[in-house]
């Protein structure tokens, strides 16, 4: 973990005559922020998120009529991961009813000891921020699948992600729906130095815009908010590792603007909170739109497009990769655990050559666990491959019988297709034939490729 990621609060008199500590421990990379008195160190503690706070025990008392050190900390931390607090004392000052739950130093005490004391503290902050973030994605948790390929500009792309695997710079990965780009940011994430640090992955099309913006900066607790507790968003948990931000061009332009401040400054509020909260995750963006189109027409923020684009990655579709068919079909035949391992007979190897992969690697796994199981005499055979079309997808608007067996993407692009047609690719009478709006057919078009036709094509039909 970078030391200037690292926030500390200060409040001790002693101390603030020379400056020594603050000094120490800002040169070593902490970030120090020093209060004067115990209500201003408490006031501190509400209004912003600190790491770990050096707290004076007199100034603390100081603060309250009642001497309620204990409760006036408690109230002041989160609820979630909650600063870590180290309580600073003088020989023989009485503060047993805070034994056992904070960390001491007694002065005097050396400065690189209070600086281990520190980072110590810091460490516990973030097994909580870490094990609060594993809990809140367990269902979700993916073991990444093996990078197989024998493609030659796919091995490119690897080796350009070892390139930059080391930097913290953001990355974007473009390619079709189901080509691996969820996979390569977390291979990206696994050989970089975060690699100990949290994966955190979001899908930016699965959720609304208000669960969406909680999910990835958090929400704080308000009686409006509706959150019965602190919640800690993704970019604060996995501070310390890499987000994954998947579909990020369904980001609303509200968000897009908050995620590139929160980007820019390290710094942003949480849902509903006044309290500034501190982040800096490494971001992989994925997308299946041509971004830099979708940010020319306005659709997308070019400066949020240009921060997050800083290492460019295109995947290629599997159909372009069928050297890769074999190679991949016999690993995730070995993943499902049928034993023994069936074989791929020639009959549907060039069957699984010849097929267009409309949803690419995950329907190649898809089709591959199904045929395990109906494999006969140990062999896969082209009649037990679980699509109907002999391996390739007929052409746009053909008609074919099959057609309602075809996968559901395959059939909305070939409707797509004939409704732009007819209508001489008027996008606006499309939309409106369609029942989707012009924004949502547009990004449609982009997902699935399709190109205007010339002005003399139209004319010809």
């Amino acid at each position: 973990m970078d030391d200037a990621r690292i926030r500390i609060l200060i409040a001790d008199p002693h101390s603030a005559a020379d400056g020594a500590l603050d000094l120490f421990l800002g040169e070593r990379g902490f970030q120090v922020t020093r209060c004067a008195d115990g209500r201003t160190a408490l006031d501190a503690l509400g209004s912003e998120t600190f790491d770990v706070a050096l707290l004076d025990v007199a100034l603390l008392g100081s603060a309250f009529r009642d001497g309620g050190v204990l409760e006036a900390l408690r109230a002041a931390r989160g609820d979630q991961a909650p600063c870590e607090v180290v309580l600073l004392a003088d020989p023989g000052t009485p503060h047993v009813a805070l034994d056992g739950e904070y960390d001491q130093l007694v002065r005097p005490y050396r400065l690189a000891f209070a600086e281990a004391v520190s980072r110590r503290a810091w460490m516990r902050r973030r097994l909580v921020l870490e094990n609060v973030l594993l809990r809140a994605m367990l269902s979700r948790t993916e073991r990444p699948m093996e990078m197989i390929t024998e493609f030659a500009p796919m091995r490119a792309v690897l080796e350009l992600v070892g390139r930059v695997a080391g930097s913290d710079a953001a990355a974007l990965i473009s390619g079709e729906r189901g080509t691996g780009k969820s996979h390569l940011a977390r291979v990206l994430h696994s050989r970089s130095r975060r690699a100990s640090g949290v994966f955190a992955q979001l899908d930016c099309a699965a959720l609304r815009g208000d669960e969406l913006e909680s999910e990835l900066f958090g929400r704080e607790y308000t009686a409006a908010s509706g959150a019965t507790s602190r919640q800690l968003g993704l970019l604060e948990l996995a501070s310390a590792g890499t987000v994954c931000l998947e579909n990020i061009d369904a980001l609303s332009q509200p968000l897009q603007g908050k995620l590139l401040h929160a980007l820019e400054l390290g710094s942003f509020y949480r849902t509903g909170g006044t309290q500034k909260a501190y982040a800096s995750p490494r971001l992989v963006a994925t997308t299946r739109v041509d971004l830099a189109a979708v940010s020319a027409e306005g659709l997308f923020r070019g400066d949020l497009y240009y921060r997050i684009n800083a290492v460019n990655v295109t995947l290629p579709p599997l159909r372009e990769r069928t050297v890769d068919i074999l190679p991949l079909a016999r690993y995730f035949l070995t993943e499902t655990g049928v034993t023994p391992t069936p074989e791929i007979g020639a009959d549907a190897l060039a069957a699984l050559e010849s097929y267009l992969w409309p949803g690419n690697i995950d329907e190649l796994r898809d089709v591959i666990e199904r045929s395990a199981t109906r494999a006969v005499d140990g062999t896969i055979r082209a009649a037990s491959l679980p699509f109907t079309t002999a391996g390739a997808v007929p052409e746009v608007g053909k008609g074919s019988p099959e057609r309602s067996s075809l996968p559901l993407e395959v059939v909305e692009r070939d409707h797509i297709r004939a409704v732009l047609d007819e209508v001489g690719w008027h996008q606006g009478r499309a939309a409106e034939i369609l029942g989707i709006s012009p924004k949502t057919l547009y990004r449609k078009i982009r997902h699935f490729g399709f190109q205007r036709p010339a002005a003399s094509e139209h004319a010809a039909r």
